[in-house]
């Protein structure tokens, strides 16, 4: 399962259930149900964003890393792999001094007007742009980045977020770790036309195997308020508090492994559980506060 199939299975099993269970009282209550065409909108624009944040994030860390390795060149990484093209204000002939906003363009489709295929499969087109206040020693760093005429996987991308990185406590975990907080202000136009605007905020905690340079075995509590707007105008909200964050091992097949994730509309809603911190891929749903009904997701 890829890493950001966690977020597609939440999405479309939320929107399913929800449509499923609708019942038209009016001809207005038509027009906000969610459809299928909604739950793979959404569960691409799920891809997307996490898609995005893990090149910004790890474009923004080798920074510091060639910095402190002696490097004053890019160098190949796991995530853009040597198919993108990037350029840096200081450009990589002069090591970043503390202070300097650096900024980065990562050109997906400098070298093949096709793009760069990611290691999970996601296809990048156009550019992603980067800027940060470089300093080693600061508590917290906080990324601004944009787009310029950017795909993902045939999808155009517009907007501006920002990911603010630090290394805090929380009542999620009382040690030093990383907590990376996101502001979500993105539109996306679909190749059938169809425009969705998400926005909100999410934060991600690391909070256990973090520091290793090994991703894969990373365990992440989740929490987030996320609203988005359908073409027709109608919202839902995706929301998952500190209480009952999503819990997401990186070892485990299926990701996610524990945390509520709610999912309210016009007319409905539904709780999605997934379970208290077991590597499988079971889960109930509620609808409308319903009794709930088991599930599996993933594969």
């Amino acid at each position: 399962m890829k890493t950001n199939s966690l977020f597609k299975t939440i999405a479309l099993i939320a929107i399913i259930s929800l449509a499923s269970c609708s019942k038209d009282s009016s001809s207005s209550t038509a027009d906000s149900k969610l459809t299928s065409a909604d739950a793979i909108a959404n569960s691409k624009m799920d891809q997307a964003s996490n898609d995005v944040s893990d090149v910004v994030e790890e474009q923004e860390g080798k920074t510091y890393l060639d910095a402190s390795a002696g490097k004053t060149v890019d160098t190949a990484n796991s995530l853009v792999t040597s198919c993108a093209h990037i350029t840096r204000v200081p450009d990589f002939g002069t090591a970043p001094t503390v202070g300097l906003t650096v900024t980065k363009t990562i050109d997906f489709s400098f070298n093949n007007p096709s793009g760069c295929t990611l290691a999970n499969g996601s296809t990048l087109k156009g550019k992603i742009i980067i800027s940060f206040v470089y300093d080693p020693n600061a508590t917290s760093h906080t990324i601004n980045y944009s787009f310029d005429n950017f795909y993902h996987n045939g999808n155009h991308i517009e907007g501006n977020r920002s990911i603010t990185r630090s290394i805090g406590t929380s009542s999620l975990l009382t040690a030093p770790h990383p907590i990376h907080a996101m502001t979500v202000d993105m539109t996306v136009t679909f190749e059938n036309g169809g425009v969705y605007h998400r926005v909100g905020t999410r934060t991600r905690e690391c909070v256990a195997n973090f520091g290793n340079n090994n991703v894969n075995d990373n365990v992440y509590k989740l929490y987030q308020s996320i609203t988005t707007t359908r073409p027709n105008g109608a919202q839902h909200v995706y929301s998952v508090v500190v209480a009952t964050p999503l819990t997401i091992d990186m070892a485990c097949q299926y990701r996610v492994i524990s945390g509520i994730l709610t999912v309210t509309g016009p007319l409905h809603s539904a709780v999605i559980d997934y379970g208290s911190g077991t590597c499988d891929n079971n889960a109930t749903i509620a609808i409308d506060g319903g009794t709930p009904t088991a599930f599996t997701f993933g594969n």
